[in-house]
């Protein structure tokens, strides 16, 4: 028997967004939404990223798990108002990419840093003794300068590492790598530079971004919802979140602090204006 308040069936796709600094967090929080997406099986997926990037290896986390859902399912980007960097490397996951026009994205490379005070700490007379296994074991210690050997090495780091950005992108692109090492020089260009140069495919909002997901499951645009996967704030966040309003300004870098204590001395692909 069929009831008449029965709902009509609606096939639906994904959402699954990832905004702010990548870091562990996001990581794990991202990674579980894309194994949901794979058990309930959705025909699609819309990602919205909307991220200046952030450390190397959890991008590269991202990127590969996009990579291997993307063999059972239709996956598009969607660039918010910043995709760079890191976001953009996530973004390489996707079968296809659409950005506003003015999305900020680009600034393809690395950055590592370190702090030193050194000059700091003889001023108010404290000065450190290291007992250490090799050279090189306390590179980038916040009490000295690099030594020129040192920064030989994390030169040869940050290559390594620029070329595992630029490679990526040129086979996700099709695109020989001279091109892209053109443009991979750190600057940042808008999304409608990011059409001419091939990093994506259309200009676009995020609703054109999810009608070309249920498009390319073969699901009717019109008739096709989105299950959003939320992320998962993380702990600080949703203490501070219950003591004031969500949209409250008192405490607006809480994730950004976060972040920057925990990725000291890491290489980063991150667009930092």
């Amino acid at each position: 028997m069929i009831w008449p308040f029965k709902r009509k069936f609606k096939k639906q796709i994904a959402r699954v967004e990832i905004s702010g600094a990548i870091a562990g967090a996001t990581r794990k929080q991202v990674l579980e939404a894309l194994k949901t997406v794979e058990e309930k099986k959705f025909p699609a997926l819309l990602l919205r990223i909307d991220s200046p990037g952030g450390t190397v290896g959890d991008s590269q986390e991202i990127y590969e798990a996009l990579k291997r859902l993307r063999e059972k399912v239709k996956i598009v980007a969607s660039f918010g108002n910043i995709s760079a960097s890191g976001g953009v490397y996530i973004g390489m996951g996707a079968e296809k990419i659409i950005a506003n026009p003015g999305t900020i994205t680009g600034s393809i490379g690395v950055i590592l840093r370190s702090n030193n005070i050194e000059r700091l700490l003889d001023k108010v007379g404290v000065s450190f003794k290291v007992v250490k296994s090799g050279p090189y074991k306390d590179i980038l210690s916040f009490d000295r300068e690099l030594t020129p050997q040192e920064q030989e090495i994390l030169q040869a780091l940050i290559d390594s590492t620029y070329h595992q950005f630029v490679s990526t992108i040129a086979e996700s692109r099709n695109l020989p790598i001279e091109t892209v090492k053109s443009f991979a020089d750190g600057r940042i260009f808008s999304g409608e530079q990011a059409l001419g140069l091939g990093i994506v495919d259309k200009l676009g909002s995020e609703e054109d971004a999810r009608r070309w997901a249920a498009e390319l499951a073969g699901l009717d645009p019109e008739k096709t919802e989105c299950y959003n996967l939320e992320e998962r704030k993380p702990l600080v966040n949703r203490l501070v979140q219950g003591k004031i309003p969500s949209n409250s300004s008192l405490f607006p870098g809480w994730d950004w602090l976060e972040f920057e204590l925990s990725s000291q001395g890491l290489p980063l692909w991150m667009y930092k204006p």
